[in-house]
């Protein structure tokens, strides 16, 4: 029994270590990355298709050129707005926790006069 405890711990540890190592902001560049980079594709070939009856083989190389050149120019944007959209994600999250752990709190104080007293404490404290 013990030793099965100490498996599912030496897991969950395991498992933490991965997950921390792993950084959300890499993924959501990533995808925002190859969303400007499909919509500025899907622009080339409704471009290319325009005159590339004859030249279809240059049609391929310039829209190839120009997805890797998207990727190029892309890639730090991307980057920079994932690691702000992340930020602004985890500030909001960190503030709804925060309101519902003060709606737990208060609705314990109003159930016993003792967390009462205490906020009442902590309250008169801070006010001086």
């Amino acid at each position: 029994m013990a030793s099965q405890k100490a498996i599912r711990e030496s897991a969950f540890v395991s498992v933490r270590a991965v997950y921390r190592s792993l950084d959300s902001t890499r993924g959501l560049s990533l995808m925002l990355l190859a969303a400007m980079l499909s919509a500025l594709v899907v622009v080339a070939d409704q471009l290319i298709e325009t005159w590339a009856d004859g030249h279809l083989f240059a049609a391929w190389v310039a829209m190839w050129l120009l997805g890797f050149v998207a990727l190029a120019v892309f890639a730090a944007p991307a980057r920079k707005l994932a690691h702000v959209v992340t930020a602004a994600l985890d500030g909001w999250s960190e503030r709804l926790a925060r309101a519902r752990s003060d709606q737990r709190l208060w609705a314990l104080a109003k159930a016993d006069p003792r967390i009462m007293a205490e906020l009442d404490a902590a309250r008169l404290h801070s006010e001086r």
